[in-house]
């Protein structure tokens, strides 16, 4: 995973993709057969009704966890077996991750948030802090690094997770509900910030059931009972967003 990329490749493909979990003598479907591409500098959002899969969706794409079947190529390389050690390490160098309830540590600052993924990263530490100090301040927070985080609202705490998503330079960045916890004021500022890191080349992927949320990307996957219903550009859907049809 440390060679140059394809730039003619995309940048992340799943080949037939099905997720399935054991509930004692129970198999729970999640995903089933799910093939997508998803090219470097994207915006895609996945949409779909409570239990449709989107979450484990996501999950599979920031190799949090691993198909029961099918292929996971990132940069061309499949990484759909491999062991812990090594899918951690890549979710390290390519992920960055956003949540809904902001995952923050509540006994550390903004900026000593900001500076965990780089001491797992062997980023040098003479670095660590100047970036740091730069994605936060990327953020609208560099007059706020020494608050904790109960001491934040709820958009400054996202603001503090994005950051933190960010520090590492990932390949993507993947993001699970983030305004689902914040109000329309805050969550229309955080969609501005992801609009802007678009903007400036980040590729991502945002989970949501907002259709408002949906309509900014570039493509929207429509999921539901696990598969995928629809992949499509925006812009061919504005009007049924607009009219408040969920996707």
């Amino acid at each position: 995973m440390d060679s140059q990329p394809n730039t003619t490749q995309p940048m992340i493909e799943l080949q037939n993709v099905s997720k399935r979990y054991a509930l004692g003598r129970q198999v729970v479907p999640a995903l089933e057969g799910v093939s997508l591409e998803i090219g470097r500098g994207e915006f895609v959002s996945i949409m779909g009704p409570s239990g449709s899969g989107k979450s484990t969706l996501l999950s599979l794409l920031g190799a949090l966890d691993q198909p029961t079947e099918g292929s996971y190529l990132l940069e061309g390389v499949d990484i759909a077996r491999l062991r812990d050690a090594e899918l951690a390490r890549i979710r390290n160098k390519h992920f960055g991750f956003v949540f809904q309830a902001y995952n923050l540590f509540p006994e550390l600052s903004a900026l000593e948030n900001v500076l965990v993924p780089l001491s797992y990263g062997q980023v040098p530490q003479r670095e660590r802090l100047s970036r740091a100090q730069a994605r936060l301040e990327q953020v609208g927070l560099g007059h706020r690094t020494r608050h904790f985080p109960g001491q934040l609202s709820g958009g400054e705490q996202q603001r503090v997770a994005i950051a933190r998503a960010l520090v590492m330079n990932p390949t993507l960045i993947l993001a699970d509900e983030p305004t689902g916890n914040l109000s329309q004021e805050m969550g229309d500022e955080i969609l501005d910030l992801f609009q802007n890191l678009h903007a400036e080349g980040s590729a991502l992927v945002i989970v949501t059931h907002d259709p408002r949320v949906g309509a900014l990307a570039q493509r929207l996957i429509r999921i539901q009972d696990g598969r995928v219903l629809g992949d499509t550009p925006v812009l061919e859907r504005t009007h049924l967003v607009n009219a408040g049809v969920s996707a």
